[in-house]
């Protein structure tokens, strides 16, 4: 059997006018599908039913093959298309997948002949006009059809309607509806709830909103406002009336006609001998004018329409489902991701107060006159004078490279309008490669010896465990008070030989506990930190959170003045980026090539507190034959297997350990005894099966 027309219903991988593109796949396990053929998605009457067509799916999207019934309907419309006066077809499908704006995956429910479309590439390729007796005397038409994709994922967009992909005019609806007065929101909130159950909308605009009707406020919408109000309504009807959705068109004034044809038949007001069901198959009450006279009784007491309208449907039992389609979306209220971060203000502390050098390869030399040779001695006639002996010490610090890449899709560079994400992660990017560099300057990045991402110490030299030459170590008993950290501060100042006035570095807890410490009278004795910092001999405080990973660590005299960060030309902080074609991927690399020391000699003091006696741990043995950990005795260690975080297991110390699968072991000192920093603590065991 021949059809009446023929089609593409679909087009694939062209972008509709919503914005939304239909990939081939989406509806491939279509193929051979029998839908019905309709009128403008009338799913409210048997009689839109016009006929039936017949689904094939191809590379460029779903051909239709439409058949119309011999019904009144049926055939009336089948000479509508004849003579083009219809030209456009349209799919309703649900359950449908969509990822940044790309269909994958959904079912066509039914065909509608519609008065407009919104895919561009949908094409009518062939309509049968009977010219005669003969039924193979046809003629091939080739015409234009659009798709209005059925879905129930966001708001709902028409060719017509102002929408957030861009329209011509440029302004979206969410844009309109932000102009609107509060009294005019008011306005359309009530407008909306009503709309869900009217057949006609002026009826909800007889009632009373305080001193003015709805409909005098309405009447002073400009035509771009009462567009989005009708267009708004048009969503909200689509998305509470049914459990899937047509995408939405054009509506019109009065009968609230949708694109598809969809006319509301209940009245808000009165039931029309009809049973309202909500979701759950209960009853709900509809409402009546003496409602609608409490409303607005209430409405002047609370001064919200909108509230007193939902309150009292709430209390009557009334239910619209999924209220929140009748309100505006949300809106952010930042440019850009607000950051959970750690605090960085002393990373301009450490990087901007350095000395910069334009090379990275940094030597310091430097005469020891403190050895006894070196002093100046009495002369007794007669003796040979001795020559001056001068000890010279010198340290060379070679670069490294430290260096933070990131990655976007291509697909989300497109789709994310509102932020220019690829400027944002620049910045992110500088952001923590700044205070990665920071920390390493200051404490060490805090990764294990053998962790391939860890920053060479001995390139980039972290000033609180530099060589007691460069950074003099002052230790403190593991029970002192702030009282006696303010004392040891004050009292290691002596050793500090660096450049003018230091900085101290510390933790916000300490800072706390030294300006909570009371006089004799119960005041406290720092009123502010610039009168700790006087008390204790330095410029002033600054804290730094990463040294609460260290908790051993009270703090760190030093002028960064007497810090060379080095790099050669070229070797700066740089950005690369590249796009990887078989990804879809942009690719983005911040690095530098510098290295970093104390080139000043007793230029650091470090404050910290004494934890015990120093023990190094040694690494377990392992068999690889037969899978066999031996646990190593050392005094002052505990040693674990790590391999499951939830249920860590002490090990024996001298025991051995036959492992089932690859396996962490972790060593950890006893109280009492530390590890000395840098210290490799933790191996991983592979299990040979």
């Amino acid at each position: 059997m021949e059809p009446d027309f023929s089609g593409w219903a679909t087009k694939a991988n062209l972008k509709c006018s919503d914005g939304r593109t239909i990939t081939r796949e989406a509806f491939a396990h279509m193929d051979g599908v029998q839908v019905p053929l309709v009128w403008m998605h009338g799913h409210n009457d048997p009689s839109n039913v016009l006929g039936h067509a017949v689904l094939s799916a191809r590379d460029e999207g779903v051909w239709a093959d439409a058949f119309f019934n011999d019904t009144e309907n049926g055939v009336n419309t089948k000479k509508l298309v004849q003579h083009k006066d219809l030209d456009s077809m349209s799919i309703w499908a649900n359950d449908v997948v969509e990822k940044s704006k790309q269909v994958l995956h959904g079912f066509i429910r039914e065909v509608s002949l519609v008065l407009s479309g919104a895919n561009p590439g949908a094409k009518i390729v062939n309509v049968a006009i009977a010219h005669s007796s003969d039924p193979a005397d046809v003629e091939e038409l080739d015409d234009t059809v659009r798709i209005l994709m059925g879905e129930k994922i966001e708001f709902k967009h028409s060719a017509s309607t102002p929408d957030d992909d861009g329209d011509d005019d440029g302004v979206t609806a969410q844009e309109v509806f932000d102009s609107f007065t509060d009294v005019q929101k008011e306005v359309v909130h009530a407008m909306l709830g009503a709309a869900l159950e009217l057949e006609d909308s002026s009826q909800v605009l007889e009632h009373a909103a305080g001193d003015r009707t709805l409909q005098e406020i309405y009447d002073s919408f400009t035509e771009e406002q009462k567009n989005v109000v009708h267009y708004m309504i048009g969503a909200a009807i689509s998305a509470a009336g049914t459990s899937t959705a047509a995408h939405s068109g054009t509506i019109t004034e009065g009968d609230l006609i949708h694109q598809e044809g969809n006319t509301m038949k209940r009245n808000l007001f009165e039931g029309n001998g009809t049973a309202t069901k909500g979701k759950d198959g209960a009853e709900l009450k509809t409402l009546s004018h003496s409602d609608i006279e409490i409303i607005n009784e209430n409405a002047k007491k609370v001064g919200s329409y909108k509230e007193a309208f939902l309150a009292h449907a709430e209390s009557l039992g009334y239910g619209i489902d999924d209220i929140e389609f009748l309100f505006p979306d949300a809106k952010t209220v930042n440019s850009q991701p607000d950051l959970i971060a750690r605090r960085t203000e002393w990373v301009k502390t450490v990087i901007d107060g350095a000395k910069h050098s334009p090379f990275s390869r940094v030597k310091s030399i430097h005469a020891d006159l403190t050895a006894e040779q070196a002093r100046a001695k009495g002369y007794v006639k007669g003796n040979l004078k001795k020559d001056e002996v001068i000890k010279l010490l010198k340290r060379v610090t070679t670069p490294t490279t430290v260096y933070k890449k990131q990655k976007l899709d291509r697909d989300d560079i497109i789709d994310i309008t509102g932020l220019d994400v690829v400027a944002w992660l620049k910045w992110e990017m500088r952001f923590m490669l700044e205070e990665e560099l920071a920390r390493a300057i200051l404490i060490g990045d805090g990764r294990e010896p053998d962790d391939e991402d860890k920053i060479d110490e001995e390139k980039l030299r972290p000033i609180a465990w530099d060589n007691e030459m460069y950074a003099h170590p002052v230790n403190l008993s593991a029970n002192t008070s702030p009282e006696g950290i303010v004392e040891g501060v004050l009292r290691s100042r002596k050793f500090y030989k660096g450049t003018g006035t230091p900085t101290f570095f510390t933790t916000d807890d300490i800072l706390t506990d030294m300006l909570l410490i009371k006089n004799k009278i119960g005041a406290r004795e720092y009123k502010t930190e610039a009168d700790l910092a006087a008390a204790m001999r330095v410029s002033r405080i600054v804290v730094v959170e990463v040294m609460e990973d260290t908790p051993d660590l009270l703090g760190i005299i030093v002028n960064m003045a007497d810090y060379t960060i080095g790099a050669d030309q070229g070797g700066q902080l740089a950005m690369f980026e590249d796009f990887d074609i078989d990804y879809n991927q942009q690719k983005y690399l911040m690095e530098t090539r510098i290295s970093g020391a104390l080139t000043k000699a007793k230029s650091a003091v470090v404050i910290k507190r004494t934890s015990g006696t120093t023990v190094a741990p040694l690494e377990p043995a392992f068999d690889e034959v037969t899978n066999t950990i031996t646990v190593p005795t050392v005094t002052g260690v505990k040693y674990f297997n790590v391999t499951n975080p939830l249920s860590e297991v002490e090990l024996t110390n001298g025991a051995a350990v036959v492992i089932t699968e690859t396996t962490d072991v972790e060593a950890r000192p006893q109280s009492g005894y530390n590890f000395a920093h840098n210290t490799d603590a933790d191996w991983v065991f592979a299990y040979t099966a």
